[in-house]
Parts: C-alpha cells; sequence; structure tokens
C-alpha cells in the first residue's frame, strides 16, 4: 500500500467501463487511478511499469484474457493484488480465478460501493468475492471429492480459529462472525489473520477455497446454508 492514497490500475477493452470506474475511484480521497490497460497484454506491462496496490481486470479482453494477465502480475508484481471483473457469472471462470490466487472476483454489475470496498479490501490483503456467486462456489467445493478428508494443518489452529475458519468457509462477513461467536469484529479480524498466517494463505477467498477442501465443514455436519 503506498502512502495513503491507494495507487488502482484499470484494465479493460471497453473505453466506457475505464472511463466510468476511473469516475468512481477518482471521485474517493483515497483512491487514485494511475494507469489503463486495453488488454492483457497491455495489463501486464502497465502494471510491471507502474507496480499499483490493486489492478481492476475485466476477464475478457484481446490478446491475452484476463486471468492469464492476472497470473502474470501475480508472479511479477506480487505486491499488487488483482480484483477480476466479469458481466457473467461463469462457475469456471470464477474457479479459475481463484485457483490463479486473485484477491477479489466481482461482478461488472455490482454496486458502486461494493465496487469500491473491495478495492480497499484487496489491498488490506482481505479479499472479498461478490456475494451473488459466493453459494456456488461453496456448493461446488463443498461436493468435491477433496472435501471428504480432514486436512491435518487444522490442527495447526486453536478452536476459535477454527471456529472463524469455519463460518468464514460459510461465506459470512467478519460482522456476521462476530455476532455469532460474541466477539468484537476486531478480534475476528485478528484470529484470521493468524489463521491465514498459519495455513500460507494470501486473502480471504483462498481461506474460503481451503475450508471447504480442507473437510472443516464435514466435521461436525455443517452444510452450507
Amino acid at each position: 500500500m503506498s502512502g495513503t492514497t491507494l495507487r488502482v490500475v484499470v484494465a479493460d477493452d471497453e473505453a466506457m467501463v475505464r472511463a466510468g470506474l476511473r469516475l468512481l475511484l477518482d471521485g474517493e480521497a483515497d483512491l487514485e487511478v494511475v494507469g489503463e490497460a486495453v488488454d492483457g497484454e497491455d495489463a501486464v506491462r502497465v502494471v510491471r511499469d507502474l507496480r499499483p496496490d490493486v489492478v481492476l481486470m475485466d476477464v475478457r479482453m484481446p490478446r491475452l484474457n484476463g486471468l492469464d494477465a492476472a497470473r502474470e502480475v501475480l508472479a511479477d508484481v506480487p505486491g499488487t493484488q488483482v480484483v477480476v471483473l466479469t458481466t457473467f457469472d461463469e462457475d469456471e471462470v470464477v474457479d479459475e480465478a481463484l485457483r490463479r490466487g486473485v484477491a477479489g472476483f466481482l461482478l461488472k454489475s455490482s454496486p458502486p460501493e461494493a465496487m469500491l470496498d473491495a478495492v480497499r479490501r484487496a489491498a488490506a490483503g482481505q479479499g472479498v468475492i461478490d456475494p451473488s456467486v459466493v453459494p456456488g462456489v461453496i456448493r461446488r467445493l463443498g461436493h468435491a471429492p477433496a472435501a471428504r478428508r480432514r486436512a491435518p494443518e487444522l490442527d495447526l489452529l486453536t478452536p476459535r480459529e477454527t471456529d472463524v475458519l469455519r463460518l468464514v468457509g460459510l461465506g459470512l462477513s467478519n460482522a456476521e462472525i462476530a455476532a455469532d461467536l460474541y466477539l468484537g469484529e476486531t478480534t475476528v479480524k485478528t484470529h484470521l489473520g493468524r489463521v491465514l498466517d498459519k495455513l500460507g494463505l494470501r486473502d480471504r477467498a483462498r481461506a474460503i477455497a481451503w475450508a471447504h477442501r480442507s473437510g472443516l465443514l464435514e466435521d461436525d455436519g455443517t452444510t452450507p446454508p
């Protein structure tokens, strides 16, 4: 994170989308669009040159698609967080984006406040998944064969950290987890941070996926809502 202003690159092949995102982001005192890219190859070059805090990356772009561009960015500029944007909720796109290690996945139809929140949360290393796609992610990962086997890494967690990870895996926000466990929201953030550190996960999106692969939700018969 660069000082008090978050530096953002917008990558989209549609000029109107780039203009709209720039107008939205530059209207915030703590956000600044420092560059734009018109395709995936351009996005990789711009990010390498400018090293922003966050890049908003469209999925469908010419020359190099957004997912492949995200992979290159994350490998070459690890300090930059990638939030993937797309028009459609496609299962394979969502799953592949999470496998690539992006910090967030949003639909372009998301409200402006959600887009702004995603940029800030991604920069803070929290990660974000569009609420509309979370049930699908949970359903698919919950049915994956790997979810039947309990990961030994769960033994690294304290009982409270395990509780927090379980609720994160069910798609609850920090505020909802705090209410469910009768904790302060700051305490939940602390527990989640320790979970990420112990399991070597970079953000909340990866924690959701890991929770389901680990078999944690099968331990007590918990099923996604």
